[in-house]
């Protein structure tokens, strides 16, 4: 028998929606859903790869114990009773003995966010946190400084722009599938793209203006587009004195930041930065400045973030057709929102988090999501307080946060390591128990409040029945919950029952899904209106060049700029990243995509690499204050001479993922755990290794 599923892909975080074709219980096509505008059918290569990850032999097949050494690879298999009930008796006496905060869940972010939170809340733990956060936590502090809004409550409006600004965005090779269909139109349609990037990428390939800056040096440049725009009177003064604070400061503290300072110290010529500020000045308010998604390179990088979002303000461009805009939800149209579990009472939690954010000593990164780079050092430090056990909910510290030395360490300390998961990640093979979870094929999620210009919900329907004996996240964290005496937090007994409780008040039901994959709050695009209707939440209710957020912490809004080192001679500055086949450090095991791309290379300058003897394709030896490793090397012109380059996400220990086990070299174990004190994010491109032939 055939039928069509319409859902939504989770080869990603993206959550693409699709349409599942199955038939006798078999999925034989996945394509992008044809009602959603921007998605045309079409699909990355992960999400084409889904087939690949459903049948996949390699996967977790059932709930595992673990008998031999953490990360020994010596499991038993266990039944679910089995398994859950030996984590619900070993988290019980955790928490008798060390309180609920001593309990700690990290997540890649989720439809079911809100059951982890939960989860926590019930034991009064107040220790969840997410990847978003080493992706992009001071890209939210940045926007949180002149918006009062999050990174994840603003958009891109890609179809209408004019020209479009992209510090390091490789948006054609992280793909996002709606926003590069709606981007390619744009530029189809005459808009521009410039592109800022130590490394030649794909996106590069695709821009009118390619600038391979010095690594690092991108605040310079910002610096000095503003000192040009500003003395020029580029910038669009009527929306300026309407809705930004500060620009005088900003007016002062650019003056001495002028282009041929920036030349020298970013590599790109004066006369190239001023041509630049006039042509997109003219393309205003439809102009882009990308704020970025993986913001997590450097130690200012909230600095940089919040010079190009201050470029967005200069041209008119936030909340504006082409620019930026706030997503906007039901409420705008009268309509309620999907419930979630977080909204019911709970114990009051007193403790800080083990990140300390939120206090002195870590007052702005957003606890929505957390410092997870700082988990090894409360973890070793008992500060602030002993942490015993961790959940990781598709999530990977050991692969993710730097310095996976360090964050071994720090787990060899806790009591207890459970991990929600459907491959064998290294965190699993380094856990006491795997709980697998089922693919997003094979299961009914909650619901997707996808707010934007126009209002939405989507629904990821389960298409066809779980191939092993796996179950999904939601119901295995409700199912532990009944065993530590918080079940009742948890008001549903199968995944549609969640789903229902959800829609409660929305004026939906889930058959409502059925004809298109998503139900509409309204039909128009919403707009604020730009002289009095833009509803910033800064407490000038305008945008904050001079920043309470930041002022009122003890930070500055306009900081000297301190020059960015340049590698000592024979070393380079490790710069990482992703292309269009992988998922950060989740797909590397997946049959179809190992095959396009099973390990990575490092990348190398041509005239560097002659200087060392090294060819192209020769083995080389690439090592950090942390670890070393060998890899293959692709020798190129396409890379500033400053740095080394490779892909995220390769190097797995995990022997049960046999396709990807020792391909190639982890960048998070060269990596040393630097990050960014006043936004939270990592600082992943300032680690400097040595390279030599192997």
């Amino acid at each position: 028998m055939e039928k069509e599923v319409y859902s939504l892909c989770f080869m990603c975080s993206v959550r693409c929606p699709i349409k599942v074709k199955v038939n006798d219980g078999q999925v034989t096509w996945i394509e992008g859903n044809p009602n959603v505008a921007g998605m045309e059918g079409s699909l990355c290569p992960r999400g084409a790869a889904g087939t690949s990850l459903l049948y996949d032999r390699q996967r977790v097949q059932s709930p595992m114990i673990r008998v031999g050494d953490r990360g020994s690879g010596n499991w038993r298999k266990a039944s679910w009773d089995e398994a859950l009930d030996y984590v619900g008796e070993k988290l019980k006496g955790i928490i008798d003995q060390y309180g609920g905060h001593s309990v700690v869940l990290g997540e890649r972010t989720q439809l079911a966010t809100h059951v982890s939170k939960t989860f926590l809340k019930a034991i009064g733990s107040p220790n969840h946190f997410t990847h978003d956060a080493l992706c992009k936590g001071s890209v939210n502090t940045a926007c949180r400084s002149l918006f009062g809004y999050t990174d994840g409550q603003i958009g891109v409006d890609y179809g209408n722009t004019r020209h479009i600004v992209l510090y390091g965005r490789n948006i054609f090779e992280a793909i996002s599938v709606k926003e590069v269909n709606n981007l390619m139109k744009a530029l189809e349609n005459g808009a521009k793209m410039t592109y800022i990037d130590p490394r030649v990428s794909i996106t590069a390939t695709k821009a009118h203006r390619y600038w391979m800056i010095r690594p690092g040096s991108d605040l310079a440049l910002n610096y000095a587009l503003m000192h040009v725009i500003l003395n020029e009177r580029l910038y669009d003064a009527q929306y300026v004195d309407r809705w930004v604070h500060g620009l005088a400061e900003l007016r002062e503290f650019v003056e001495p930041y002028t282009p041929q300072w920036a030349e020298a110290e970013t590599g790109i010529p004066a006369d190239q930065i001023v041509a630049f500020a006039r042509e997109v000045a003219k393309d205003r308010p439809a102009v882009a400045f990308h704020y970025g998604y993986r913001g997590a390179s450097h130690t200012n990088e909230i600095y940089l973030r919040r010079s190009i979002l201050m470029l967005n303000a200069l041209m008119g461009s936030v909340e504006a057709k082409g620019g930026l805009f706030f997503k906007k939800g039901p409420g705008e149209v009268g309509g309620k929102a999907a419930r979630k579990l977080v909204e019911q009472d709970f114990p009051k939690i007193e403790v800080p988090r083990f990140d300390k954010v939120g206090t002195p000593d870590f007052p702005l990164p957003d606890p929505a999501h957390g410092v997870p780079h700082r988990l090894p050092y409360a973890i070793m430090n008992a500060d602030p307080y002993p942490i015993k056990a961790l959940f990781n909910f598709r999530f990977e510290p050991l692969m993710s946060i730097a310095d996976t030395e360090l964050t071994r360490k720090a787990l060899d300390q806790l009591d207890l390591i459970v991990t929600i998961d459907i491959n064998y990640s290294d965190i699993a093979w380094y856990s006491d128990v795997i709980l697998p979870e089922s693919t997003y094929l094979e299961r009914t999620d909650c619901i997707q409040q996808a707010n934007g210009l126009k209002p939405q919900m989507f629904l990821r329907r389960q298409a066809v029945a779980p191939r092993y004996d796996t179950r999904e996240g939601a119901m295995i964290l409700k199912q532990i919950a009944e065993r530590i005496g918080t079940g009742h937090y948890f008001p549903y007994e199968s995944m549609d029952d969640l789903v229902r409780w959800q829609l409660e008040g929305t004026g939906f039901s889930m058959e409502d899904f059925e004809a298109k994959g998503f139900v509409a709050y309204g039909k128009q695009k919403i707009f604020w209106d730009r002289q009095d209707g833009i509803k910033f939440k800064t407490p000038s209710k305008k945008i904050e060049f001079k920043s309470s957020l930041l002022e009122d912490a003890g930070f500055a809004s306009f900081p000297a700029y301190e020059p960015m080192p340049a590698p000592e001679s024979g070393k380079f500055r490790l710069v990482t990243g992703r292309n269009a086949l992988h998922t950060h450090i989740s797909t590397q095991n997946v049959e179809y995509l190992n095959e396009l791309c099973g390990e990575n290379v490092l990348w190398i300058n041509t005239g560097k690499a002659a200087e060392l003897g090294i060819a192209n394709k020769d083995v080389v030896e690439i090592s950090s204050s942390r670890h070393k490793g060998q890899i293959r090397a692709y020798v190129t012109d396409l890379i500033h001479p400053d740095c080394v380059f490779l892909l995220h996400g390769f190097g797995h220990q995990a022997k049960g993922a046999e396709r990807s086990y020792n391909r190639g070299v982890s960048d998070a174990a060269l990596q040393e755990n630097i990050f960014d004190k006043v936004g939270g994010s990592p600082a992943y491109h300032d680690t400097f290794v040595d390279v030599k032939a192997a």
